[in-house]
Formats: structure tokens, C-alpha cells, sequence
């Protein structure tokens, strides 16, 4: 049994953080950054709110467009390294919040910027083998909570954002349209090239650590720009290959919006025109995990998707986690 995606959507914080506000805050210009990234501003969601409340307008959309009742959902999996609360999973509290069927399952995945994917994969596996019905992924960040924000590596990178697709079994008379393949990855080996040092068991949160801003994210730029490029590339070809399709077959590429020139890296090596990435980074930065929902939503409701398109997914974060998909939608 092939799982379908029936229904998108996505939640985007109403402030816009431009690169003009950015010059006021860190030593930086609005030339530097579009440069370097492609980003121009990003969002941030307003402190009265959490994850789970971004994660559930984005969970009610997508049910929206798929035409179903929260309440006919019976697993929810949410992508995110920046929860609720440590304990329980914010996708408990997007199950209570959005209506969703109590008794469901409902847990969160931990694989940074892949989390969506890594979420795609297991919601795709639970439908084949008849566990579930319809299962909510979401990939949501509020990064603008841990971010350091007199750091201008980092800091001019990352928005907040919540994006969601619902997946129910594909019937016998849509063929075979639906999730082809998913392709999940990761080497511990590259953790501490981009992670946050304290706030967990190994480094427990001190007046010095903090004083010293060690519960931020820190990243080795150059090290991840050259990892993403390779491995979300290889990730892509590998995805195509399992699936006995080509560059040609290809009619949107959705790769992970860190960095414009990693997405342009990717489309050099796997021979696919940049004009074939669906492309959003300008105006919400690098929202991780909800970087590949929010895009294909966008992509679906301004009508750029037709039945039978053939979708490439790939993203790569921290971890080191990446993965791919391929889908026909």
C-alpha cells in the first residue's frame, strides 16, 4: 500500500525581520547577507506563543486543504530540535490543540533541518503496513529562541516557521502517485559542526556556560556548506536511482532552504536546472525542519503542482542528518 499526501499547509509568523533591521542589531548589511545567503528578511513568531501553537495552524490548514476532520487523524509525528517544553513531545500538545484523535500516537523527531523527511519516512512506513490512516507530519522552529543574537554568522540565518502535510493510503485508482521512496542518513561523526553545546545531560546549563552563551546554536559554516552540497546531492541521486528515474523526470526539486548557494551546489551536481527548485529562502530564511513543508505548501496553493509531477525532496542538518524522497503527486 502507497501513502499519498492529501492535504498541505503552513503556519508563518506575522513579524518580518529584515536584513535592514539586522543592520541595527549585529555588524552586518543587507549587501553581505543577500550575497552570501540569498536571504533578504525572515520571520519571528511573537513570545505570547509556542511551537505547538505555530505547529497547529499549520496542522488545521493542511487538514483544511485536505477536506478531513482533525479528529479522523491517528498519528501525529512532529520534526523539531526546539520543543514545548523537554518533556512530553510537542506533538502531544499539537494532538490536544488541533482536535486530532485522542488515543492516537504522537511523538516528535530530533534530526534538525531533516526532521520533516526523517518524519515523511515513518508516517510513509506506518500507512504501507496498515498501523495508521492518516498520519499529520510537521516540521516547525522557533530558531529565534536559540539563536545567538550578537552572533552575525548565525544569527542573520534562521526564521521561525511550521509547515505540515497529511498522508493517507493512495487509492487503487490513482495508480501509483504518492511517496516512491524515502532516504534517511546520518554520521555522528559531523555532530559538533553545528549543535549547542550546553542545555542537555553532557553540559547541564551554569551561570558560566550561559555567561559565555554556550546554550546557543554554533555552527562551522564552512564546513556544513561543503558537507550539505555533497551529501544532500548524493542523497538526491540516490533517491533517483531507486526509482529507475533521471534528472530529466524531475519537475520540482524541494531542497532544504539554509543557504542559496548550497541549493545551487546541489542543482550543478545533479544536473538539474535551478529553475527546477522551488524556491522560497528569500523571504523566510532558514527555518529547518520546516524549511521542505512550508515550501511544497506554497508550491500547492499557487497551483505550480500537477497530477503525476514528479517531486524531488533532500535536506541535510545537524547531526549530521540527511535524507531524501521522491513523490508523485
Amino acid at each position: 500500500m502507497r501513502s499519498r499526501i492529501i492535504g498541505t499547509g503552513r503556519g508563518i509568523p506575522e513579524r518580518r525581520l529584515t536584513n535592514h533591521d539586522l543592520e541595527q542589531m549585529v555588524d552586518t548589511s543587507d549587501a553581505w547577507i543577500t550575497e552570501r545567503t540569498g536571504i533578504r528578511e525572515r520571520r519571528i513568531l511573537e513570545k505570547s506563543l509556542a511551537t505547538s501553537d505555530l505547529a497547529t495552524i499549520a496542522g488545521r490548514n493542511a487538514c483544511e486543504a485536505a477536506g478531513i476532520s482533525p479528529s479522523s487523524i491517528d498519528c501525529v509525528i512532529v520534526g523539531t530540535v526546539t520543543p514545548d517544553c523537554p518533556f512530553p513531545a510537542t506533538a502531544t500538545f499539537v494532538q490536544k490543540k488541533l482536535g486530532a484523535a485522542a488515543g492516537g500516537a504522537a511523538f516528535d523527531v530530533s534530526a534538525a533541518c531533516a526532521g520533516f523527511l526523517y518524519g515523511l519516512s515513518m508516517a510513509d512506513a506506518f500507512i504501507s503496513r496498515g498501523q495508521f490512516k492518516r498520519v499529520l507530519v510537521i516540521g516547525v522552529e522557533i530558531l529565534s529562541r536559540i539563536i545567538d543574537w550578537t552572533d552575525r554568522n548565525t544569527c542573520v540565518l534562521f526564521g521561525d516557521g511550521a509547515g505540515a502535510v497529511i498522508l493517507a493510503p493512495s487509492d487503487a485508482a490513482e495508480g501509483d502517485r504518492g511517496v516512491l521512496s524515502t532516504h534517511l542518513y546520518a554520521d555522528g561523526n559531523f555532530a559538533e559542526f553545528l549543535y549547542i553545546p550546553a542545555g542537555g545531560t553532557r553540559e547541564p546549563l551554569t551561570p558560566e556556560n550561559m555567561a559565555a552563551r554556550q546554550q546557543y546554536v554554533k555552527m562551522n559554516g564552512r564546513e556544513i556548506f561543503k558537507l550539505g552540497v555533497k551529501n544532500m546531492a548524493a542523497a538526491s541521486k540516490s533517491a533517483l536511482d531507486a526509482n529507475g528515474l533521471t534528472a530529466a523526470d524531475v519537475n520540482w526539486v524541494f531542497a532544504h532552504q539554509a543557504n542559496l548557494r548550497i541549493i545551487e551546489g546541489v542543482a550543478e551536481r545533479v544536473s538539474i536546472p535551478l529553475d527546477r527548485f522551488f524556491l522560497n529562502i528569500e523571504r523566510y530564511g532558514n527555518t529547518s525542519s520546516a524549511s521542505l513543508p512550508i515550501a511544497l505548501d506554497e508550491a500547492a496553493r499557487g497551483d505550480k503542482l500537477k497530477a503525476g509531477d514528479i517531486l524531488l525532496f533532500t535536506a541535510l542538518g545537524g547531526g549530521l542528518a540527511w535524507a531524501s524522497a521522491a513523490v508523485k503527486w
